[in-house]
């Protein structure tokens, strides 16, 4: 079934401002002209037509199959997905821009029961796929060299093998798909319509979570007591939202025998337990040497015997309250490209020429950030809410670090170019990287790179430890839940129980803090999701390393490792830079180079 992009990023760590130039929308006509295009009910009727066509022409038939058939067969399903990409990410994308719009909100739900209903007969092919006998594959794959290009696509798809219903119950779990799509579709048009109130300014919550960076800390403590009371307010209504797609994931688990909750995003994912295992140990292990040491120092920095929940965020004092306007953020992003090789900043360049960026913050509109990739004879679109601070331009960073993964990904083909979500975040951070380097490297004081660092560090921190803290709360909700009904309070005492582990004991929290697992999509949208941002992490600082210890060749290795999309395993894409992701001391090398910053900050205190 085809799905919406997700806004994937913790809207916690955005930021705010004015006079910020202006600030691109996107043109969504590379997709279609509009919901009442020709060319959109045109590719409608092509689907409808060629979903029951290839049905009829495949199933019972694909263990007859030779080489070349199997290859014309794969050929034609994906060009379907093709299609049916391009018609959900235009849909998805106008909702996005506006979730409150009754309008947008309905095509995008006529348009997902269409491509749902036309896609039901396809079920056959990836159940049929995995009856084919290994070595019959095998020998099918050395005599067909086009085929043998779509064995990693096959591979992904037989993994699930174990899992497999009969034909019967995949079809009417593919068909019943759209119904758990609503209680997304109700989260995200609840928190799009919250409204909070802030020493007198009506606001949504992208603002609202913006106020947690300001430098008042008046304020600050205002938007988090205002984020308590209205998430308290609307908490029976997250607590639903939670308790059913939870109670669906268990249920779709244990029909299909999954072992844990997890298992299912490590499939889809495409890597082993045992590597997530090792990266979240390694990550809640140094707790104490940097999560915990770096707020300790930050305590001492604002003047606080205590932290509270709405400083975890806030600027240092000694950094200066600055408005950094679009064009700005542009330059400093495309620059730290280009240092790094002009080819990526080529890349990046259409994004803000061509109505690829949706960057101001609308009314109704998702929060957050996302880059999505669409089609591969298409191009991708970003999306942010952009509010003018150090932190924005970091997320622009990321965000084009996606988009120039994903162009360049593309040349694989529609099945081939999706990268699983651990491999998908490495260009985003690496992209960040890059940006905060450069910026380090123009530091002018040294207040200056203390400021820098210490962001880095802050920004790590939210990737790592609290998107690990945010994976441990999952196991617990998804395991607690699997005993029965979870009240709020429930919820809240699971969301508390990592919170104070990952964050530290110069913590306080207040009362209200134990809503504020209510607004975090992944949870609803993506279970797991979140581990792919340490992954990503960790991998890029490892990466980084190799970067620093031997640039040399280094950036073509970089450029290939991005255009192989999908098409191979983490183990491959790393073994030319020396790396080893089920190696304990991989995710050690990434930690590490945190921990030296920490030092370094620790250093200045002098």
């Amino acid at each position: 079934m085809f799905t919406l992009p997700l806004p994937v990023h913790d809207a916690e760590t955005s930021s705010g401002g004015k006079d910020l130039g202006h600030l691109p929308d996107w043109d969504l006509s590379d997709l279609y002209r509009g919901a009442d295009a020709p060319e959109l009910a045109r590719d409608l009727d092509w689907l409808e037509t060629e979903c029951a066509n290839f049905a009829a022409d495949y199933e019972g038939k694909l263990a007859n199959l030779n080489a070349d058939g199997l290859l014309d067969c794969i050929h034609r399903d994906e060009a379907i997905s093709r299609v049916a990409g391009r018609i959900m990410s235009f849909a998805g994308l106008r909702y996005y821009q506006h979730t409150t719009d009754s309008a947008r909100a309905k095509f995008l739900s006529d348009c997902q029961e269409k491509i749902t209903r036309f896609t039901t007969p396809l079920v056959f092919f990836s159940l049929e796929l995995n009856r084919l006998d290994e070595n019959a594959l095998k020998a099918m794959y050395d005599e067909n060299a086009g085929l043998a290009r779509y064995a990693p696509v096959l591979r992904r798809i037989r993994a699930m093998k174990p899992y497999q219903l009969s034909d019967e119950m995949e079809k009417f779990l593919h068909d019943l798909g759209v119904v758990g799509d609503a209680w997304e579709r109700l989260f995200d048009e609840t928190i799009a319509g919250l409204t909070f109130i802030v020493e007198g300014e009506e606001m949504g919550i992208e603002a609202t979570l913006t106020l947690l960076t300001d430098h008042d800390r008046a304020k600050r403590e205002a938007a988090a007591r205002e984020l308590a009371r209205v998430l308290g307010e609307n908490l029976r209504t997250f607590a639903r939202v939670h308790n059913t797609t939870t109670k669906e994931k268990e249920v779709l688990d244990r029909w299909r025998g999954m072992p844990t909750a997890q298992t299912g995003r490590h499939l889809s994912n495409d890597v082993e337990p045992e590597v997530v295992e090792a990266l979240r140990a390694a990550v809640v292990g140094v707790y104490p040497r940097l999560s915990h040491r770096y707020y300790e120092l930050k305590r001492k920095w604002l003047g606080l015997d205590r932290m509270q929940v709405w400083d975890r965020n806030a600027p240092l004092p000694l950094d200066e309250p600055r408005t950094i306007p679009w064009d700005e953020a542009r330059a400093t992003v495309t620059a730290a490209y280009a240092g790094f090789d002009p080819r990526m900043a080529d890349l990046a360049e259409p994004f803000f020429e061509k109505g690829w960026i949706d960057a101001g913050v609308k009314p109704g509109k998702a929060p957050g950030a996302f880059a999505h990739p669409t089609v591969t004879d298409a191009h991708p679109y970003v999306m942010l809410n952009y509010l003018g601070k150090p932190r924005d331009v970091m997320t622009l960073a990321h965000e084009l670090g996606h988009g120039v993964h994903q162009r360049l990904a593309a040349e694989q083909g529609e099945l081939l170019a999706s990268t699983p979500l651990t491999l998908a975040e490495t260009a985003s951070v690496f992209g960040e990287m890059l940006t905060f380097r450069r910026m380090l490297d123009g530091a002018q004081t040294d207040a200056e790179r203390k400021v820098l660092l210490a962001g880095k560090v802050e920004d790590m921190i939210n990737t790592l430890v609290r998107q690990i803290a945010f994976y441990d709360f999952e196991c617990k909700l998804h395991a607690a839940r699997r005993e029965g009904e979870l009240t709020p309070d429930d919820i809240g005492a699971l969301w508390m129980s990592v919170q104070a582990e990952s964050l530290g004991p110069a913590f306080d929290f207040m009362d209200g803090y134990e809503t504020f697992w209510a607004y975090i999509p992944h949870f609803v949208h993506s279970p797991f999701y979140v581990y792919a941002y340490a992954f990503g992490d960790g991998l890029v600082n490892a990466l980084y390393a190799v970067y620093e210890e031997d640039p040399d060749g280094f950036e073509d290795r970089y450029f290939e490792m991005l255009r192989a999309g999908g098409s191979k395993h983490h183990k491959d894409l790393l073994a030319p830079f020396g790396l080893d992701a089920s190696d304990p001391a991989f995710w050690n090398k990434g930690l590490s180079m945190i921990e030296s910053m920490i030092d370094e900050l620790e250093a200045m205190e002098g």
